[in-house]
């Protein structure tokens, strides 16, 4: 019968109880990360579980711009005359650029995501920087392309029927109506400098004028305009994609006889989707920003990555969103 040797007791109880200590992941031992929160096992557990919170907050993304894609599909099938029209005037060149932009910060966040899963502190922090530069490449080309529009009227709402006027202030009008030969002209209600219509009937819909219209493309009118009123319309509209108003003819889109019914509508659902797609490029020039800050602390190596490729997550669906609308808006034929 075999006996204990009381020397030794001591010594095999405090090494198992060391075992026990540091034993994780099947026995494995390893050291506790300065990085990993209290509440998570290991780093690999920590990462998963953040990595599966920025899915369901992307998911949630989704169906935020799946409601507004939605209500651009019916727009746009209740007025396909008006999306024709209105995109014309969006200046494709620069909606090109700023979707290569995209693309090519797409390409510069997933390189630093695996700069930082290789301990490479220097590359990733410039494919950072690069990321960041076409975020604000990417805000700087859309002040422009809002600019522009908001100051030719080329907006949602009544604002977009303000009549312009002319170097001496006075409004400038034409009728725009038109009618079939030995046919009544069709009365229809005045617009106001509001954008309301007046109560007095008129021969014509009056819309200001700035100057001739440019280059030439036949669209159909709508049967109904802001107040409900059917018209026909005369000549066919001559403006380009991508051609520009010269600066002493501003709201030229009022002049041009060809424009529907209901423009603004498409205004307004261009605004609302480029707008909140703008609101997180914004956001993501800010996390971006941070990963910089942190980066150049040297947070970020191979035994944690986890805000970088989080937020590459994030950047990814941003670019997405606006791979969709640029054809959406931009390339309507």
């Amino acid at each position: 019968m075999s006996t204990l040797n009381p020397s030794t007791m001591g010594t095999t109880a405090s090494n198992h109880d060391a075992a026990q200590g540091h034993a994780n992941d099947g026995g494995h031992t390893h050291a506790h990360h300065p990085m990993q929160a209290h509440h998570f096992e290991s780093m690999g557990q920590q990462f998963d579980s953040a990595k599966l919170g920025m899915w369901l907050f992307l998911a949630t993304e989704v169906l935020f711009f799946g409601g507004l894609f939605v209500a651009y599909a019916v727009l746009r099938a209740r007025f396909p005359e008006v999306f024709k029209y209105a995109s014309l005037y969006l200046d494709t060149q620069m909606g090109g650029i700023n979707t290569c932009v995209l693309i090519l910060s797409s390409l510069t966040m997933a390189m630093a995501v695996y700069f930082a899963q290789t301990s490479k502190k220097g590359p990733m922090l410039a494919c950072l920087w690069l990321t960041l530069a076409g975020a604000f490449g990417f805000m700087i080309i859309k002040y422009f392309e809002y600019t522009h529009k908001i100051h030719e009227h080329l907006v949602w709402g009544p604002t977009f029927y303000v009549p312009p006027h002319d170097r001496a202030g006075e409004e400038l009008t034409v009728e725009l109506g038109a009618h079939a030969p030995g046919e009544p002209q069709p009365s229809m209600p005045a617009v106001t400098a509001t954008g309301e219509p007046s109560q007095t009937p008129v021969k014509a819909f009056q819309l200001a004028v700035a100057g001739p219209a440019s280059e030439a493309s036949a669209i159909a009118p709508a049967a109904t305009g802001p107040s409900n009123v059917s018209f026909a319309v005369a000549e066919p509209s001559t403006v380009a994609h991508g051609d520009e108003i010269a600066a002493d003819e501003p709201e030229m889109h009022l002049a041009d006889a060809q424009m529907p019914p209901n423009t603004h509508l498409f205004f307004a659902i261009y605004y609302a989707m480029t707008g909140l797609h703008g609101i997180h490029v914004v956001i993501g020039i800010f996390v971006i920003s941070w990963l910089i800050w942190r980066g150049m602390k040297g947070h970020f190596n191979a035994s944690y990555y986890t805000p970088v490729d989080l937020v590459g997550l994030y950047w990814h669906i941003v670019d997405l969103v606006w791979i969709f609308l640029f054809p959406l808006f931009y390339l309507i034929d």
